[in-house]
C-alpha cells in the first residue's frame, strides 16, 4: 500500500496470520464518513489467537535483540507507508482533526523506533554477574548471573482516546514486542477501521521478516465475554489496559482470581490536580488561568492527563485566575467527542456537579449529541474533602476550582487526593518553601510531578513515568509510556553455575 492509497475495511480479525470473519457483525459509528461492518469477536477466536501466541513465543521470545528490534522498525515503516489512509479513516471514526492524528502517528512510529534502539543497546536486560568464590570461607560462593527474560504472551486492550499511540501498535504492544512477548490485541470498537489498517501494517512487517504468525493477533468487537476470555486464557501472562475505572477494575479482579494470577497493568483514571502557589498567582495568575483553559479543552478534554482540578487560595488574586479561565473557556467552540457513549458520560458528569449545593457554577454550557462544550465549577476545600464524587474523573472539558483558606492549607488538601498520573505546581522562586512541603506529598500521590506547565503532553522518553498509585493505575511501580514500560513484560532469572556454552547469548 502507498501513502496515498484509499482504504476500505474488510472487517475481519487477524488471527495468527490469517484474516478471519465471524457470523456476527457490528457496525462502526464514525463521526463523519461512511460506517462499515466488522466481524464480532468470540471466545473461540481468543483461544486460537492465544494458542498461536504461545507457540510463537518459543521462537520470538528467544530471538536475538536485533531480530526483535528489526520487527519494531519494520512496523514503523509499514505504518508510515499507510499514513494518509490511516489519517483518513482515523479522523472519520474519532472526529479528531487530521493534525492530531498525524502527530499521534508520529508518536507511534517514534516510540517503536525508540524501543528498537533501546533493546539494541541491551542495558534494559539489567545483566549482573557475581563470579564464583570457590575458596570463600566458611562456604564457597557459586557463579551467579542474572538477566531479564520475557514473560510470555501479552494481552493488550486498545484505548478509545488514542486510536494509534495507545491502541493496536501503541505503547503496550510496542513494549511487549520489545520485551520478546507475542501480543493479542482486543481492538476498541470506537475505531475498528483504524485498528484494522494498523494490524495490516504489523502483518506486513511480520511477513517481511518471516516471523511466526502467532506473534501478533487482532480481535475486533465482541461483548464482555471476549475480554474476560482474553484475560483468563492460561497462555496470557500479563495484560495492558487503558480505559475506565469500572471496566479496568473488573478485568483486574479477573486477573487476580485466575488459578495463576497475572499482572494487570491498567491505566484507569486521574484528575491530575494543579496547585497554584501564591507568588505565581500574584505574578501571572491570568496567564495561568488562560493556559489551564487551553489544556482543559485540548482534544475536547479527552486526555488521561487532562488537568481537571485547580487548587487556589481564596482572595482576589485567585479570583483573577478563575475569571481568566472562565473567559477563555467561554470562547471555546463545541468539539466532537470520540463516541456517543463518551459524550453521554460527559453530560452525566456535568449533572453530578449541577446536583450538588456545595458546588458553585462559574461557567455552564449545554452539550448535545456527540459534541461537548466546556464547564467550570468552584467548591471550598472543606466541601471537596467531604464529597468523594467531586474528585472522580469527568472525561471531557470540565474543570473544578478548589479554594483553600490559605496557601498553607494546600499540603493537607493534597494528602486527601487519591492516586494520580500527574500533579502540577505553578510556582515562582518565592514559593519554594511551600513547594518543598508539597513535593513529598505529591510524589506519593502521582507518577509524574511537574512545575509551571500543563500535564497533557506525555513525552516518550527514558525518564518518563505514566502511571501512579491506584486508581490512576493498578501497578504503581510501572509506567505505560517510555522505555521503562518494557520492564513490565520481563522478569529476572538467575543462572547458577551454568556453563557459558548453555547460557543465553546475551549473558555470555
Amino acid at each position: 500500500m502507498t501513502d496515498t492509497a484509499q482504504f476500505t475495511p474488510h472487517g475481519k480479525h487477524l488471527i495468527a496470520g490469517e484474516w478471519v470473519a465471524t457470523e456476527g457483525t457490528f457496525r462502526s459509528a464514525p463521526a463523519t464518513g461512511p460506517a462499515h461492518d466488522f466481524s464480532t469477536g468470540t471466545p473461540e477466536l481468543v483461544e486460537r489467537a492465544c494458542a498461536a501466541a504461545e507457540e510463537a513465543f518459543w521462537s520470538y521470545g528467544y530471538a536475538s535483540r536485533e531480530e526483535q528490534a528489526a520487527f519494531l522498525d519494520a512496523i514503523a515503516d509499514e505504518i508510515e507507508a499507510r499514513g494518509a489512509a490511516i489519517t483518513e479513516i482515523g479522523t472519520q471514526e474519532t472526529g479528531l482533526p487530521a493534525a492530531r492524528l498525524e502527530g499521534e502517528r508520529g508518536r507511534t512510529t517514534g516510540q517503536l523506533r525508540l524501543f528498537a534502539s533501546h533493546i539494541r543497546d541491551g542495558a534494559y536486560l539489567d545483566r549482573r554477574h557475581d563470579k564464583a568464590l570457590p575458596d570463600r570461607k566458611p562456604l564457597p560462593r557459586p557463579d551467579l548471573r542474572l538477566i531479564e527474560r520475557p514473560i510470555g504472551p501479552v494481552a493488550v486492550f486498545g484505548a478509545s482516546n488514542f486510536p494509534l499511540a495507545f491502541s493496536t501498535a501503541g505503547g503496550d504492544t510496542a513494549a511487549a514486542l520489545a520485551a520478546g512477548c507475542p501480543v493479542v490485541v482486543k481492538g476498541h470498537s470506537a475505531h475498528p477501521g483504524t485498528g484494522e489498517i494498523v494490524a495490516e501494517a504489523v502483518q506486513a512487517a511480520r511477513e517481511k521478516l518471516g516471523l511466526h504468525p502467532g506473534v501478533f493477533s487482532l480481535i475486533q468487537g465482541g461483548n464482555r465475554k471476549v475480554g474476560e476470555a482474553l484475560v483468563q486464557n492460561p497462555h496470557i501472562k500479563a495484560v495492558g489496559f487503558t480505559g475506565s475505572l469500572g471496566g479496568g477494575r473488573a478485568l483486574f479482579d479477573l486477573c487476580a482470581a485466575r488459578p495463576e494470577p497475572i499482572p494487570f497493568f491498567g491505566e484507569l483514571g486521574s484528575v491530575n490536580p494543579m496547585f497554584l502557589l501564591p507568588e505565581a498567582v500574584k505574578a501571572r495568575g491570568a496567564g495561568i488561568g488562560e493556559g489551564w483553559a487551553g489544556s482543559l479543552t485540548m482534544g475536547a478534554g479527552q486526555f488521561c492527563t487532562n488537568p481537571g482540578i485547580a487548587v487556589i487560595a481564596e482572595g482576589p488574586e485567585g479570583d483573577a485566575v478563575v475569571a481568566a479561565a472562565s473567559e477563555a473557556l467561554a470562547k471555546a467552540a463545541p468539539q466532537v467527542m470520540l463516541t456517543d457513549g463518551i459524550a453521554r458520560a460527559y453530560r452525566d458528569g456535568k449533572d453530578r456537579f449541577d446536583s450538588r449545593n456545595s458546588v458553585s457554577p462559574v461557567l455552564t454550557t449545554e452539550s448535545a449529541g456527540r459534541e461537548a462544550s466546556p464547564n467550570l465549577y468552584e467548591v471550598s476545600s472543606e466541601a471537596f474533602l467531604e464529597d468523594h464524587a467531586l474528585s472522580e474523573e469527568v472525561f471531557g472539558p470540565l474543570g473544578l476550582v478548589v479554594r483553600v483558606p490559605s496557601a498553607e492549607h494546600m499540603v493537607e488538601l493534597a494528602k486527601g487526593f487519591q492516586g494520580q498520573l500527574t500533579a502540577t505546581m505553578h510556582m515562582d522562586e518565592g514559593d519554594a518553601p511551600l513547594a518543598r512541603k508539597l513535593l513529598p506529598v505529591l510524589e506519593r500521590k502521582a507518577g509524574r510531578v511537574l512545575v509551571n506547565g500543563f500535564p497533557t503532553g506525555v513525552e516518550v522518553a527514558d525518564a518518563m513515568v505514566h502511571g501512579g498509585p491506584y486508581p490512576a493505575s493498578t501497578n504503581f511501580g510501572a509506567t505505560s509510556v517510555g522505555t521503562l514500560s518494557i520492564r513490565r513484560f520481563l522478569r529476572p532469572v538467575s543462572y547458577q553455575n551454568i556453563p557459558e556454552s548453555v547460557l543465553p547469548e546475551d549473558l555470555v
